[in-house]
């Protein structure tokens, strides 16, 4: 039994040892550099003062010009070439011109340009030299899955000092992505490397999915192989732990056995990382629930909010459904906004954010059993956040599951069962160390993120110069 164990550990190691060491290495680097994204903060800057300088037509005018009959939310945003609403369904997402509803979407290059050169100028970027460098369904930086309603992409290069490239949705017309060459080249290093991130497979997500599940798979199985034959061949010299191992064989049988924990709970969480509900449930409304929350509002009773006047410094107003009624968000800043609720008198109606009383009525109407909803603290062991800076997220308890609302939009950020708050221990807390207590103190947790990743990085290196000189062994005679 005990040989079969060894030959597994051997050979899976030879095979894996390179992509051991590629992760732990690219992992300190995404710690620091995570994956190009366009922050919120970042997208509202960019945005335009919505005006009323032209006529605008009713919301739910909008919503029968875009012919989705399913849609929950419209925003009303003003591009370069005029204000235009954003009419989103559970799965595709349309702009219409709020002037007459003619189809918003972009196919011009030129017009793609001007969108980017005006949100670029308003934070502050420099636009001299921009021009366009694709238009294309995928690259490397814009394959992630909450693309796919955007897309085909255009990317235009700024042509600036850091080299930011800057992506538009040739749906709506919205800047979605940017990235900067220091973000580019630190990734190749960091995210492509450790998520086997390249375009060509990342493109095909069901392909891209069992491929790093299954390597993922393959390689705990080696290092839980390889934590056996450690601990077996484990000597007593004087009171200390000695091997029967020399040179190289013998570093790294050591190291191993200091590293054996992290290592064995470090990839054990990052192969959890590829899960998508295999073993554990994805934190996602069911359809019944998801029937509710969704709930296709009476648009036609919108119009009562179009008759509020918009504020001079309003960025960004959405109308969306939230519990059976239609809402309006006007966002004059990053962290300020007015939601105002159709269908009672203007004094009532009018609120910063959602609150309490709210987020019950609908939870109350998807689960059983729901007690009164209380505000997330900043240092819950379930962490959830909302888009706006400073807004309320609220969570319901229904007995066992746990549903997280964002006070600022009405969003469900999470569903929280049993087994999903059991995987945000399994894998979020062992991969990333979020542990709250590491949160508080993020130095340590810096240190102790690099100390361990370059302990596991000097032993996958030792598992390489052992792999080779049994190759060159093997073979040589």
């Amino acid at each position: 039994m005990m040989g079969a164990i060894i030959l597994s550990h051997r050979w899976l190691g030879i095979a894996f040892c390179l992509l051991f060491a590629m992760w732990f290495a690219s992992g300190i680097v995404m710690h620091f550099v995570p994956f190009p994204a366009l922050t919120e903060a970042e997208r509202f800057a960019g945005l335009a003062p919505v005006e009323r300088g032209e006529a605008i037509m009713a919301v739910g005018g909008a919503v029968v010009a875009s012919g989705i009959k399913d849609a929950t939310r419209v925003r009303l945003i003003r591009r370069s070439d005029g204000p235009v609403y954003l009419v989103s369904g559970p799965s595709r997402v349309k702009s219409v011109r709020a002037s007459d509803g003619a189809d918003a979407s972009v196919e011009s290059p030129d017009v793609a340009l001007a969108i980017v050169q005006g949100h670029a100028r308003r934070r502050g970027l420099d636009v001299t030299h921009a021009t366009i460098i694709a238009r294309a369904d995928y690259d490397q930086w814009s394959v992630p899955n909450g693309f796919d309603r955007h897309r085909p992409l255009f990317r235009i290069a700024l042509g600036d000092a850091a080299g930011t490239e800057v992506y538009v949705s040739s749906r709506t017309g919205e800047v979605v992505l940017d990235t900067t060459r220091f973000e580019r080249g630190w990734n190749l290093a960091g995210s492509v490397l450790h998520w086997i991130y390249p375009t060509v497979l990342r493109s095909d997500w069901p392909l891209w999915d069992r491929l790093v599940w299954t390597l993922s798979l393959l390689v705990l199985i080696a290092a839980a192989l390889g934590a056996v034959v450690g601990i077996v061949r484990i000597r007593l010299r004087g009171g200390l732990i000695g091997s029967p191992y020399r040179g190289w064989h013998a570093l790294h049988h050591l190291v191993g056995l200091a590293a054996t924990a992290f290592v064995l709970t470090w990839i054990f969480s990052g192969w959890l990382s590829m899960d998508h509900g295999r073993l554990f449930s994805r934190g996602q409304l069911t359809p019944a629930e998801a029937g509710v929350t969704n709930a296709v509002p009476d648009w036609r009773g919108a119009p009562s909010l179009d008759q509020q006047p918009l504020s001079t410094s309003a960025r960004e107003v959405e109308w969306f459904a939230f519990n059976a009624n239609v809402f309006r968000r006007d966002r004059t800043g990053l962290g300020s906004q007015t939601l105002t609720k159709a269908g009672q008198p203007t004094r009532d109606r009018q609120m910063a954010f959602l609150d309490e009383q709210d987020v019950l009525s609908l939870t109350t109407r998807i689960a059983a059993g729901c007690g009164v909803a209380s505000v997330l603290a900043d240092n819950d062991d379930y962490p959830a956040q909302s888009i706006v800076p400073g807004a309320p997220v609220y969570r319901s308890r229904c007995g066992d599951l746990w549903f997280d609302v964002d006070g600022a939009d009405g969003s469900v950020l999470q569903r929280l069962d049993n087994s999903r708050r059991a995987y945000r221990w399994a894998y979020s807390a062992l991969h990333t160390l979020d542990f709250p207590v590491l949160m508080a103190h993020p130095r340590l947790r810096d240190v102790l993120i690099v100390g361990l990743c370059a302990l596991g990085l000097v032993f996958s290196v030792t598992g390489i110069v052992v792999g080779w000189r049994r190759l060159q062994a093997k073979f040589s005679t």
